[in-house]
């Protein structure tokens, strides 16, 4: 399975990044303070870099033992944790701009991208193909709130969804799909 595991040793992250792990909501904080602790990762820093592949080992216990919603309320609260581009003013800005923080906060080797592979302001559609290391739930709440932070104002819905006519890493393939709807 793709997921949970790094294309290259030696990848890191930063502290802050991680650290919306713990803080992405209140509930269950201290379990995942000791899933991070078990994985060598109880003392993060914001400012300091750390071992994707610890991370990654720590997110498959977080799979295991909360479940697919805890991954997707913690990929919510990437975008309010992590460093972002400070430039966007637009839905099609923001969601290229995932993959412009994601290289932000990674750093040491091949991470992978968040492609946006279509915008259509007309059709209120666009194509995000993700290639990376982490699970889909993740990605998929990492989406949701920049799409809902950005979307039109005159925008009601605002959905997310795993194209599963596509690979998945879910299904240990390289890529997962996500249409975006507003």
């Amino acid at each position: 399975m793709t997921q949970f595991v790094p294309f290259e040793k030696g990848v890191e992250v930063n502290g802050q990044t991680i650290l919306a792990v713990v803080y992405a909501l209140h509930a269950g904080r201290d379990t995942r303070w000791g899933i991070l602790e078990k994985h060598g990762l109880g003392n993060v820093q914001p400012d300091q870099w750390y071992s994707q592949e610890k991370w990654l080992n720590a997110f498959r216990d977080i799979s295991k033992h909360l479940g697919d919603p805890t991954l997707f309320v913690i990929g919510k609260a990437i975008p309010e944790n992590a460093l972002f581009p400070p430039e966007i003013d637009s839905l099609e800005k923001a969601l290229n701009s995932i993959d412009i923080a994601y290289h932000m906060n990674h750093r040491g080797g091949a991470i992978g991208s968040y492609k946006l592979t279509s915008f259509d302001a007309a059709k209120r559609e666009a194509i995000m193909v993700c290639h990376n290391p982490y699970p889909s739930e993740f990605d998929r709440g990492i989406i949701t709130t920049m799409l809902r932070k950005f979307k039109p104002k005159d925008s009601y819905i605002a959905e997310v969804n795993l194209d599963q006519t596509k690979e998945t890493r879910q299904e240990g393939k390289e890529t997962c799909t996500y249409i975006i709807t507003w």
